[in-house]
């Protein structure tokens, strides 16, 4: 078993409610009312802000020139692919960039955001990329789950993000970071696996919570 498995392995119990809470299967089944889809694209736009930065650290960090760019073109693909989407879906509410820019972080986000700042500003090249781990390939697996039985039908409201995360493109993602955390694992020491670890599984809760935060239109209480 290879380190990405065996954090795969202690992420089971949380990744495995991912896809029974009630935001992914409205999502997956078209159910989700508008205004709940609504702020959670606003709350991804602002947390792909923060994960374009800690690619960009990613990059600043390689031991090698084909790593630093790859983690380059994820900046890129971040800031280009996946806020391309919100765009779209703000033009469609007639938001501009700067209204989608101007969301206020929900308590939710703005902690899940700080916590890939810690980690990707003090910590390795292998807890930087695992702490940003999570978000890549959980969302793979909840496209494809979502898609199992096929592409949606076009009056699918929300085919355009089923498309894009259910998509083998956005897959390879998840499995070149996994390659990177595996290699950075075969010569870290005890306390910096223990280390991604927990970068790992925090982020993966997050992942939960971020699902029930859009769930509930989480504000902040005062």
């Amino acid at each position: 078993m290879n380190f990405s498995e065996h954090l795969r392995q202690l992420a089971a119990p949380i990744w495995k409610t991912q896809l029974l809470h009630p935001f992914v299967i409205a999502l997956g089944n078209g159910t989700l009312p508008l205004k709940k889809f609504q702020y959670y694209i606003l709350q991804d736009a602002r947390y792909l802000e923060e994960l374009a930065k800690v690619f960009a650290a990613g990059a600043t960090k390689a031991d090698d020139a084909e790593t630093a760019l790859r983690f380059a073109q994820l900046v890129e693909d971040t800031i280009v692919v996946e806020r391309g989407l919100h765009q779209s879906y703000g033009t469609q509410w007639q938001l501009t960039a700067h209204d989608m820019r101007s969301t206020p972080l929900s308590p939710t986000n703005y902690a899940y955001c700080r916590h890939m700042r810690s980690v990707a500003q003090t910590g390795t090249l292998g807890e930087t990329t695992v702490v940003a781990l999570p978000c890549a390939w959980i969302y793979c697996d909840v496209g494809q789950h979502l898609l199992r039985n096929g592409p949606p039908k076009p009056s699918h409201p929300y085919s355009e993000w089923l498309a894009l995360y259910g998509a083998p493109e956005f897959a390879n993602v998840a499995k070149w970071m996994r390659t990177v955390v595996n290699r950075c694992a075969r010569t870290a020491g005890k306390a910096e696996k223990a280390r991604m670890e927990e970068a790992f599984l925090i982020s993966s809760r997050y992942e939960w919570m971020f699902w029930d935060m859009a769930w509930r239109e989480e504000q902040w209480p005062v």
